[in-house]
């Protein structure tokens, strides 16, 4: 299926926003976006009419759009939400048992195949993807597309807030690793306290990471 103008529109736009390379507090306007990707501004104009909905791009009139900062209270918000939402899905995915839990670690191992691919080659923005979708792995195997539709949109608040510069360090890139596959494993064994552990693990360090001092008793 070819994409619409006005879907590259948005997603350039939103990859600029989400990746750190429009940062927070910078005015980007319509007829810039539109130069860049050889196009009109209608279909850019829509892109931002749609980022705005979504609480990315504030839209003044004449100006422009300003990327909208991140402010503490949304990393919290995010965390947490994060929180409940990924050992919720733990739960869900050990309860359907050892064949789910193995069809979960098959497609979590190959997420992770990527992840060291990609931060070998340098390719932080494929790197980013493949956080994600390790993510939305156990969320999608739950059973409830609600709550991963809703994850999906946390994740790319969380992707904005780290962006890409936070990842060329090798120690966090490796860290971020180790993580995962202890997530993994602790699924694949069916062992639910383990993998919630290793989920509020990893939460605890990407915050750490972030450089935000959060209540302890989130994560």
């Amino acid at each position: 299926m070819v994409a619409t103008a006005k879907d590259r529109a948005l997603e350039y736009v939103k990859t600029q926003v989400l990746t750190g390379a429009f940062p927070g507090g910078e005015l980007i306007s319509e007829g810039d976006v539109a130069t860049a990707l050889g196009m009109s501004r209608t279909p850019v104009r829509e892109a931002f009419l749609r980022m705005e909905a979504e609480g990315l791009l504030r839209l003044y009139p004449q100006r422009g759009a300003l990327v909208v900062p991140v402010s503490p209270d949304e990393v919290r918000s995010v965390i947490e939400a994060r929180l409940l939402l990924e050992q919720h899905a733990a739960r869900r995915v050990v309860g359907r048992g050892p064949a789910v839990c193995a069809a979960v670690f098959e497609r979590l191992t190959a997420e992770l195949q990527r992840q060291r691919e990609t931060a070998a080659a340098g390719d932080w923005r494929e790197f980013l993807d493949s956080d994600r979708a390790f993510h939305a792995i156990t969320l999608e195997e739950s059973g409830n597309a609600i709550l991963s539709g809703f994850y999906s949109s946390l994740r790319d608040r969380q992707m904005r807030m780290i962006g890409e510069s936070a990842l060329r360090e090798q120690d966090r890139v490796a860290t971020i690793m180790r993580e995962h596959l202890a997530i993994a494993e602790a699924l694949r064994d069916g062992d639910l306290p383990l993998a919630q552990q290793a989920v509020q693990t990893h939460l605890a360090s990407t915050v750490r990471a972030i450089g935000l001092a959060v209540d302890s008793s989130l994560i």
